[in-house]
């Protein structure tokens, strides 16, 4: 399903470097940022969330989805909220999306969802922009999850 959604920004922490799925390094890394925001409970740091979710983005792609990117992990403020110290902000400019959903057992079933998105890869259409991940209350039971993706797509 096509949708656009409005500009908006986020506060939260991102990989020092860039990542790649080359090997499993993504899956290392990526995991390693969120045991990082779980273990030093970023979540109730940041003040000013505008809801309850967590979203991950995969940006400043290097090429398609075979080269680096960088990976961030945070919550939606207001435009212009104070970055507290030990965090970085990430705005997501105004774009088209591809919204898929990942379903099932944490965190294999997201692992899962991109293996068939990099399958789709030239049929998306992807733009190799932001790409980001939303968990909300649907993805409380990691047994039985689910998590948006939202894929961007070239207009």
């Amino acid at each position: 399903m096509e949708t656009t959604k409005e500009n908006f920004q986020l506060i939260g922490i991102q990989l020092d470097k860039k990542t790649t799925n080359k090997d499993s390094q993504a899956a290392i890394d990526c995991g390693s940022l969120w045991q990082q925001f779980e273990n030093e409970k970023r979540y109730v740091q940041i003040e000013g969330k505008l809801g309850n979710e967590i979203y991950a983005v995969y940006f400043d792609y290097d090429g398609d989805h075979t080269q680096p990117y960088s990976y961030f992990i945070g919550c939606k403020v207001l435009e212009g909220t104070a970055v507290p110290e030990g965090f970085k902000s990430l705005k997501i400019p105004a774009q088209t999306y591809i919204q898929k959903v990942a379903k099932g057992v944490m965190p294999t079933c997201i692992a899962e969802a991109w293996r068939e998105i990099w399958k789709e890869d030239a049929a998306l259409n992807r733009a190799y922009q932001y790409d980001f991940e939303v968990y909300d209350e649907r993805c409380a039971d990691w047994n039985n999850a689910e998590v948006d993706i939202f894929i961007s797509v070239k207009e």
